[in-house]
């Protein structure tokens, strides 16, 4: 919790710095982003204790409806969802914008889990076979189908990390995780070649094979964060004053983009303490995991571990050169409702394990001891 709250308020510092000299996205008010900002972390941490607050059954008994829910969103986005940057995966809902894919996530895992946890809990066998494994596919691929067709790679991508994560903690056998990861290079190499991508996103991946290849093109936004991150050095050029930040050179800075900003201006050593708070969730996602009782919460934990680590990865790769530019938020830093909302819930439900999953009480400091009057 600790992690999360100081990762939100660096975040919404970086948003209010990448915003506060941009007239065209704030119209005039240079603390707009920042108080969106603020509002979002208000709201996903009010969703984060409903969740933890709410009985483990509860939770196991509306995780159907939470899928369900999630396809809806999906299929909407669909049939009247508004396109940005070349992805149809927002619905506008008044004024406010909401992106179904990102509650995704956390239906999948939630849903596998929930699969695999019938399927065995009070039973003697164990062994995931076959038919758990296509079961927890078919599962994962509904919505990951509907996020392809949007197009959203980079949500695809994550997804795919996360159900791999899950299906190995739940015990598939080795010959199909490396099954799946030789079917994922295939559906990829087929996908380009019969065009079923989009021609700017062949071309982002192009250019992160070779950035100079279209400098004022694809290349511009890799270029570009490279540059502001190189600009930081080892401690910055302080908070609101990185020269890339400040001219608006690298494009939704607020966004996909927020590391640049860590990396101009809180410099390696700043950036690097970003990256071990993110390292340290990660951490604590895979020891709730391990400590949780039953089959849901070990599978769910490590599903949620594997998606803020991968996702982190594609985002602060994308930053640096390393990872194609597939338009992933940093966890908890970067600006958006609909990714702050899903991510408060993730770890309202990790709290939600790791509390019904400790080790209980000694007898002397008991709850049903403290509480008991003559």
């Amino acid at each position: 919790m600790g992690s999360v709250l100081v990762l939100t308020f660096v975040g919404a510092l970086l948003v209010w710095s990448a915003t506060s000299e941009r007239d065209t996205l704030t119209g005039g008010d240079p603390t707009a982003f920042l108080r969106k900002t603020l509002v979002n972390v208000a709201i996903g941490l009010v969703l984060m204790v409903m969740v933890l607050a709410t009985d483990h059954r509860w939770v196991r008994i509306l995780a159907p409806f939470v899928y369900v829910g999630s396809l809806v969103g999906l299929l909407l986005v669909l049939v009247m969802g508004s396109t940005i940057n070349g992805s149809k995966s927002w619905v506008q809902l008044g004024g406010m914008s909401i992106q179904p894919s990102e509650f995704a996530k956390l239906a999948v895992i939630i849903g596998m889990s929930l699969f695999v946890a019938e399927r065995f809990e009070g039973r003697s066998r164990r062994q995931v076979g076959t038919g758990e494994v296509i079961g927890m596919l078919l599962i994962a691929g509904l919505p990951a189908g509907l996020i392809l067709l949007q197009p959203d790679m980079g949500t695809t991508l994550v997804l795919a990390a996360t159900v791999f994560g899950v299906l190995s903690v739940a015990g598939a056998p080795a010959k199909w995780l490396l099954g799946l990861l030789a079917g994922g290079v295939f559906v990829a190499t087929v996908a380009i070649k019969l065009h079923v991508l989009k021609q700017y996103q062949i071309d982002r991946f192009l250019a992160f094979l070779n950035p100079d290849l279209d400098p004022r093109g694809a290349g511009y936004n890799v270029e570009q964060a490279r540059t502001a991150v190189g600009n930081g050095g080892w401690f910055g050029q302080g908070l609101f004053h990185g020269s890339q930040t400040r001219s608006g050179f690298v494009p939704e800075q607020q966004t996909d983009f927020i590391f640049t900003v860590a990396g101009e201006e809180l410099g390696l050593i700043g950036a690097g303490l970003l990256i071990g708070l993110i390292c340290l969730i990660v951490w604590r996602a895979l020891v709730i995991s391990r400590e949780s009782r039953d089959i849901f919460g070990r599978a769910a934990a490590a599903g949620i571990a594997c998606w803020f680590a991968f996702q982190a990865f594609q985002n602060i790769g994308m930053c640096m050169g390393i990872m194609p530019v597939t338009g992933v938020p940093l966890p908890f830093v970067s600006y958006g409702g609909s990714s702050m909302f899903a991510g408060m819930l993730a770890i309202g439900l990790l709290q939600n394990i790791h509390l019904r999953g400790a080790p209980a009480l000694p007898t002397r400091f008991s709850a049903a001891r403290v509480f008991t009057t003559r």
